[in-house]
C-alpha cells in the first residue's frame, strides 16, 4: 500500500519517498483452491488486461483469512502469516523449491496480495505473506516504538524461524524499504533476492531532507508531528481517514487503474484499522523517525534485485529524489534491474497485476535455474 503519509493525501504536504513448511490441508484439498489451481494454468497466460483477468485467478479473501497462522515473535507478539505451497507439487522435489516472502506497505495486509499469490505459487515457489507488526491481523501493541529497523528484524527472524530456508523478499512501498534494510543487515545469507514495487524513501516524509521540497515543508511536518502527539487530535484525524468514502478517495489518488479500487480493497484497508492499537501504530509511524533510506542502503546489497515502478505514482514519483535514484541505479549497480510500468500507480501488484506478473514471473524463474 501507500507509504505512511498517503493518509494525508488531501493535505498534499509533499512527496513520500518514502525448507519445509507446515502441513496445509486447506491449500491442498479445498475444492475451490484446487479449481483455481487448474484455472490458473489454463487462463493466466491469456489474461492480458486487468479487466479480462478471470476472477478465479484471485484468492478469495474470506477463505484466505480462515487459514491464517500465527508465529510468536520474541515470545511477545503474534505475527500473522499465510503459506501457499507450489501449485505443481510433483516438480518441486526434482527442480528444487524456492521461497518468497511478501511484505505489504503502509495500511495494507496479506489480502493486498490477492491477485499475486496463485501466480507466484505457479512457478514452483513456496509463497509466504506476512502482516507486519502493527498491521493486518498481527498484534498492534500500544507501547511499541515502530521503526524500519524493527520491521527489518522481524522479516529476518521470520525467515530464520518459520521459513528456515533462504528467501526472495517482495515488498511494496515501506514494505519494500523494510526488505531492503533486511537484506542490507542480513548476516546469515537468508535473503537471496529482492523485488521492490515502488520502494518508499523512508517511514514518513521526513526521510529525504536533501530534497528542496521537503526542506521547505519541514516546519509543517514537525507541526503535524506535534498535533499527532495530542491523542485527541490524532484520534479525530484517524477516525476521519478510515471512513470508507475517504479511504476510497485516498486509494483512487494512488491507483492509476481506478477499477481496481473496489469495495473489497477498501475493506482490506479499513478492517484492521478498527483494531485496538491501530491508532497507536498510526501515530508512531507518522510521527516517528524516518529511518534509513534506500539511497544509503542499496550500495550495500549485491544480491539480484528487480525494481518495478509505476510511472503514475503520486507518492514516490519518478521525478522525485528516490524515483530518480532508482532510475539511474542500474548503471551504477549491475545486480539491479529496473522496469518502469506505464499507466500504473503506487501499488503495481494490485493496480495492474498482469503487468507485474509479466516482468516478475520470468525474473523469478531464472533464479530457480541459478
Amino acid at each position: 500500500m501507500a507509504a505512511a503519509t498517503s493518509l494525508f493525501t488531501h493535505w498534499r504536504i509533499g512527496e513520500t519517498e518514502t525448507g519445509s513448511f507446515p502441513s496445509l490441508p486447506y491449500f491442498h484439498s479445498s475444492p475451490n483452491y484446487t479449481q483455481r489451481r487448474r484455472t490458473y494454468r489454463s487462463h493466466f497466460v491469456r489474461a492480458t488486461s486487468y479487466e479480462s483477468s478471470p476472477e478465479s485467478l484471485k484468492v478469495d479473501v474470506q477463505e484466505l483469512k480462515q487459514k491464517y497462522q500465527k508465529w510468536s515473535w520474541k515470545g511477545l507478539y503474534n505475527i500473522n502469516y499465510v503459506v501457499f505451497p507450489p501449485l505443481d507439487q510433483s516438480s518441486s522435489s526434482s527442480s528444487g523449491c524456492h521461497n518468497l516472502v511478501l511484505v505489504h506497505g503502509f495500511g495494507a495486509s496479506i489480502p493486498h496480495w490477492r491477485w499475486n499469490l496463485l501466480p507466484l505459487a505457479s512457478i514452483n515457489y513456496t509463497v509466504y505473506a506476512i502482516d507486519l507488526l502493527g498491521f493486518g491481523a498481527s498484534d498492534k501493541p500500544t507501547d511499541f516504538r515502530y521503526t524500519m529497523e524493527s520491521w527489518a528484524e522481524l522479516i529476518l527472524d521470520f525467515t530464520d524461524q518459520v521459513v528456515q530456508n533462504p528467501v526472495i523478499l517482495v515488498g511494496n512501498s515501506i514494505g519494500s524499504l523494510a526488505c531492503v534494510l533486511a537484506a542490507a543487515t542480513d548476516s546469515n545469507s537468508l535473503v537471496r533476492g529482492l523485488v521492490l514495487l515502488n520502494c518508499a524513501g523512508g517511514m514518513n516524509n521526513k526521510a529525504i531532507v536533501d530534497d528542496w521540497r521537503i526542506k521547505l515543508l519541514l516546519p509543517l511536518l514537525w507541526l503535524i508531528d506535534f498535533l499527532l502527539s495530542q491523542r485527541s487530535i490524532a484520534s479525530r484525524i484517524f477516525n476521519r481517514v478510515k471512513q470508507s468514502d475517504n479511504l476510497k478517495n485516498i486509494l483512487s489518488s494512488v491507483y492509476a487503474n481506478k477499477d481496481a479500487v473496489d469495495d473489497e480493497l477498501v475493506e482490506i484497508i479499513k478492517g484492521p484499522a478498527e483494531d485496538e492499537g491501530a491508532l497507536d501504530a498510526f501515530i508512531s509511524i507518522i510521527a516517528g523517525p524516518p529511518g534509513p533510506n534506500p539511497v544509503q542502503l542499496m550500495p550495500q546489497i549485491s544480491i539480484p534485485v528487480l525494481v518495478l515502478w509505476g510511472d503514475q505514482d503520486t507518492l514516490t514519483p519518478l521525478d522525485g529524489p528516490v524515483g530518480k535514484y532508482f532510475t539511474a541505479i542500474p548503471s551504477q549497480l549491475p545486480n539491479v534491474t529496473l522496469t518502469v510500468l506505464e499507466g500504473v500507480g503506487h501499488c503495481p501488484h494490485d493496480d495492474r497485476p498482469e503487468l507485474v506478473h509479466e516482468k516478475l514471473l520470468p525474473w523469478l524463474a531464472t533464479l530457480l535455474q541459478s
